[in-house]
């Protein structure tokens, strides 16, 4: 007898709104696997249903991924393929799935990607901040204390920063942002691909007026994007950056900003943004 192959797991990214935002090997792939692991079955049914599609479905979400997994995991060492998808967008991105990938790598079996639509990506191309550098930060905490401390830590990160919210929170979030960063420039992105899509450039201070004129405003789906922090480089002296670019080629550059930091009495985290810019 000939040793069964293993299966793969293929993680597909689904639309984030509009159903035509779905790529061929998406398709093909949901057809063709034996299994689609599903974050809400009864919400990605109906996507399913738009391309005409019939294998069979399980759930796979916060709740009972571990537990789920293992099962999972038995299921693709018989052979059987199977296809990750979340509620919208790609799957593992501030989405269930990563227990269930850790398990396959550890097992060896081969996960695949199937790349498409990610909310964090669409917003960041049509949001008019700079995207050379960009951080994704995922949901922010919803303690008050713990939300601040996230929001605390970005004083000195000159990367642009990207967050998701939901719309019972977007108005204290944006709230914190202004009292920390009354002139740093954020954007909106709501309702990305979906008929009502909209983007809210300015302060915090204008996306809370904004959010104030109609209460519809404040429903939907978004996206908040924070432009990075000004490099100061007026305020570091000359002979610092000269030191910190001679020696970020002698050493890592984590450790050249920490030398230089402590010699002239400067952030770190600062010198290390800057010197990821001069690179």
């Amino acid at each position: 007898m000939h040793p069964v192959s293993l299966g793969k797991l293929f993680i597909v990214a689904t639309p984030i709104g509009n159903l035509e935002d779905i790529t061929y090997r998406a398709i093909s792939t949901l057809q063709q696997v034996d299994v689609v692991a599903a974050e809400d079955t009864r919400h990605s049914q109906k996507l399913l249903q738009h391309y005409a599609i019939s294998t069979p479905m399980m759930s796979l979400h916060d709740h009972n991924e571990k537990q789920r997994a293992s099962h999972l995991i038995e299921k693709l060492k018989s052979g059987a393929s199977i296809a990750l998808i979340s509620d919208a967008g790609t799957p593992l991105i501030s989405d269930p799935g990563y227990h269930l990938v850790n398990l396959c790598r550890q097992e060896g079996i081969d996960v695949v990607p199937i790349p498409g639509a990610s909310a964090v990506i669409t917003a960041m191309c049509a949001s008019g901040l700079a995207t050379d550098q960009f951080s994704f930060r995922g949901f922010l905490p919803v303690k008050q204390v713990a939300k601040q401390q996230a929001l605390e830590v970005l004083a000195d990160e000159i990367a642009t920063c990207v967050f998701y919210e939901s719309p019972r929170r977007v108005e204290d979030t944006l709230t914190v942002i202004r009292d920390l960063y009354p002139d740093r420039h954020i954007v909106i992105a709501k309702e990305l691909t979906k008929q009502y899509e909209t983007f809210v450039s300015g302060t915090a201070q204008d996306g809370l007026d904004w959010l104030a004129e109609d209460p519809a405003h404040s429903k939907g789906e978004f996206v908040l994007l924070i432009a990075g922090a000004d490099k100061g480089e007026q305020d570091i002296p000359a002979e610092a950056l000269s030191l910190l670019t001679v020696l970020a080629e002698e050493m890592p550059l984590k450790k050249a900003a920490a030398v230089v930091a402590k010699h002239y009495d400067l952030k770190k985290n600062q010198l290390y943004q800057i010197g990821l810019s001069m690179k």
